[in-house]
């Protein structure tokens, strides 16, 4: 490092900012009392020299240093009070990260040091500030240079109703994947790279959505254990792509190529974002960052005690969106992300969070209220995890216009109508139709319901059908964690079995329930490695998983080849159907000529009366979906139409006949019946007329050429 000058600088922009001769430096504390900037050696183990920021405007704290360039690391201390009593943590003895910092490079080592509170003979905390340095054991900030050549790459601004989103973890992806170089495996540019991005285009999904990749800590307890926290819900840095996911070392601009090579293949990249919690936990947690700057700034604190924290998310604490310096950042770094790394959208992990007024769930928040007005930001896609851990936190349904959410019920009711109990045909058919009863009271849209049968969280696909219990020991926590209620079936035996009738009906359970998935309105979202029967072993709660459970199961074996060869046709399917890709609710009323844009029909043939859906045990039903009332148009504003669509679902144990009904006098066309091992009819594209038998937990889908 040259040695720097230091001159007044600029209060905006908050972080570091590299002008091609030196580094302007600007921090928000509105409790500090002086606030010193530490830049260090490249290794990041000696520090080189430490500048008081004597300036400070409205609560920033700013200085320029000339001659710091990218490359350069640093770190902050506040000097500031220290009263937990009254949420108050500064602690200048502990290096804080820069909550703007684009780079966070090195290795935590974990260290009682880094708690800002001494321990006691007994090691609890106490009230006494701790003296002890953490700076040996921190990672540092680097300052970066944003300057890359898209070469003209921008987003892509997919319709919600040409939407098929893969939920993927950058590393898991291609941990294994013995096609991707060894060097580039489990990283952004392996995610990236050629052989990747080729099985994405095979299936035809349209968007990834990547588990976190802000930077974030392991969880001392975890790394006690000897495991890690895979998943990445334990943010530390808003700006910055976590380092470990780069296999060039620099991350920011790897996280980019990776961006521009997705996007040059028609995919785009959604970042499931975790701005409702940090990794500083509860008030014996540690201190990175935000509580040593301004803890009652960053954080909701207990009115009643504020040494303490309100945690609606389980994890210690809560950000605090209700004040603007959290509101300001949260939408500075989402706009950093869509205008320097070009992503196309965001999953807002456990939303409800976000959207808290004073207590309760506010439709009119800031953060609602920010986000809305934004011309940038509300044109990108919002989609929400529509709970927290609080009362009234279960919001599904309840975010403003211009979100789409996680639909937990569809998730619940598809599982509950393919294993065996009584599951709810007219629920279903409400989840078929894109949730009407959640969405249209609010004038919203069938592509707002985010439709999912796995993700991340809980069984996988194979393990939904292979497990009635979770099996969660490897993660140390004697299965006390992850959900008891996973509505899972195992089809007769628990865990991997040589019994081929079970495997059979296992197979067959996964394409009823990807079937079912892709033929729903609305916008699926299929969990990556679904599509090969990726299992974690019965684990349902893989977040410390950082190995083969939860990696993707490269080489496909057969069995993995033939249901994903299943998945591929079926995403090729609904993609040539306009019927089933609506951005408006059906409105099952008859034209004047009778037809209706969807008609439910008994296997007999008629139409289903409301006192049909009331019968007990009622399993069987089929669904005329018309092919020429669909509420799609070409770029030129002309109608499109498809073909009609006809499913006939059969969650008995015994078979049935479907009569098949007359629509405009054209055969119907036998085109998926998941009773075979490829989930195609025996006699396919073949015209059928009259009947269609349906195998007892099966589906079958006939269409029709549109008049």
């Amino acid at each position: 490092m040259s040695k720097p000058r230091t001159r007044t600088g600029r209060p905006y922009p908050l972080g570091a900012t590299w002008d091609g001769r030196g580094v302007n430096f600007a921090f928000h504390s509105s409790v500090a009392e002086r606030v010193e900037l530490c830049l260090f050696e490249r290794d990041g183990q000696r520090e080189a020299r430490r500048i008081e920021l004597e300036h400070h405007r409205h609560n920033v704290w700013y200085g320029y240093v000339a001659g710091c360039r990218p490359g350069d690391l640093y770190g902050l201390r506040v000097h500031g009070p220290y009263a937990p009593e009254h949420g108050l943590r500064c602690n200048p003895h502990k290096l804080l990260l820069d909550p703007y910092a684009k780079a966070i490079v090195g290795e935590l080592r974990w260290t009682t040091a880094h708690y800002g509170f001494q321990l006691d003979a007994d090691g609890a905390a106490t009230e006494l500030p701790d003296a002890r340095d953490n700076a040996d054991f921190l990672p540092k900030c680097q300052v970066v240079d944003d300057s890359f050549d898209w070469e003209g790459d921008t987003q892509l601004r997919t319709p919600w109703a040409d939407t098929l989103i893969y939920e993927v973890h950058v590393k898991g992806y291609t941990a294994l994947h013995p096609d991707v170089p060894p060097a580039l495996r489990g990283s952004y540019a392996g995610l990236g790279s050629e052989p990747a991005i080729a099985h994405l285009r095979r299936l035809g999904v349209t968007a990834v959505e990547l588990l976190p990749v802000h930077a974030f800590f392991d969880d001392e307890r975890l790394v006690k254990l000897g495991l890690r926290n895979y998943w990445g819900y334990n943010t530390v840095g808003y700006f910055a792509p976590e380092a470990r996911y780069s296999a060039s070392g620099a991350a920011v601009t790897e996280f980019k190529q990776m961006v521009k090579a997705l996007h040059a293949a028609g995919i785009e990249v959604i970042l499931d974002v975790v701005y409702n919690h940090t990794a500083e936990g509860n008030e014996l947690g540690p201190t990175f960052s935000f509580k040593g700057i301004d803890n009652p700034a960053y954080y909701r604190l207990d009115p009643k005690d504020r040494r303490h924290y309100v945690d609606y998310t389980g994890c210690g604490n809560t950000m605090n969106t209700r004040h603007p310096v959290v509101v300001r950042m949260i939408m500075d770094s989402l706009r950093y992300w869509v205008q320097e790394m070009h992503v196309d959208g965001f999953r807002f992990d456990l939303a409800s969070a976000l959207g808290r007024g004073q207590a309760d769930f506010d439709l009119h928040s800031g953060f609602f209220t920010a986000i809305a007005q934004d011309p940038l930001l509300s044109h990108v896609k919002l989609i929400a995890e529509p709970w927290d851990l609080g009362e009234g936190g279960y919001q599904v349904g309840g975010f403003p216009p211009g979100w789409a959410e996680w639909n937990g019920r569809y998730r619940d009711t598809v599982r509950d109508f393919w294993r065996p109990r009584e599951g709810n045909l007219a629920e279903l058919s409400k989840r078929l139709c894109g949730s009407s009863d959640i969405y249209q009271h609010a004038r919203r849209c069938p592509t707002d319901s985010i439709n999912l049968v796995t993700v991340h969280d809980g069984f996988t696909l194979h393990d939904l059908v292979s497990y009635n219990e979770k099996h969660n020991l490897a993660n140390g926590e004697d299965n006390r964690d992850g959900d008891n209620h996973n509505r899972s079936w195992n089809c007769g035996a628990e865990g991997e079995t040589d019994d081929e009738l079970v495997n059979a009906l296992r197979e067959r359970q996964k394409r009823n329930l990807l079937l079912t998935l892709l033929l729903s309105q609305g916008t699926p979202l299929l969990l990556g490695g679904d599509e090969m029967g990726r299992t974690q072993r019965g684990n349902n709660n893989g977040y410390c998983q950082d190995n083969d459970i939860s990696w993707l199961p490269w080489p496909q074996d057969e069995r993995s080849r033939r249901l994903c060869d299943f998945v591929q046709r079926l995403v090729a399917f609904r993609k040539a159907q306009p019927a089933l890709r609506r951005s408006s609710f059906f409105s099952g009323k008859a034209d004047a000529d009778g037809h209706k844009d969807i008609t439910w029909l008994t296997p007999a043939g008629t139409e289903m009366a409301s006192a049909d859906w009331v019968q007990p045990g009622l399993g069987a039903v089929a669904a005329l979906i018309c092919g020429w009332k669909t509420d799609q148009h070409d770029e030129h504003g002309e109608p499109l139409t498809g073909d009609s669509v006809l499913i006939l679902l059969n969650a008995q144990d015994d078979p049935v006949a479907f009569a098949l009904p007359e629509h405009h006098g054209a055969a119907w066309l036998p085109r998926f019946d998941t009773r075979t091992p490829v989930g195609l009819p025996a006699f396919e594209g073949i015209a059928t007329e009259g009947q269609y038998v349906v195998a007892g937990r099966s589906i079958a889908v006939l269409t029709q050429p549109s008049i």
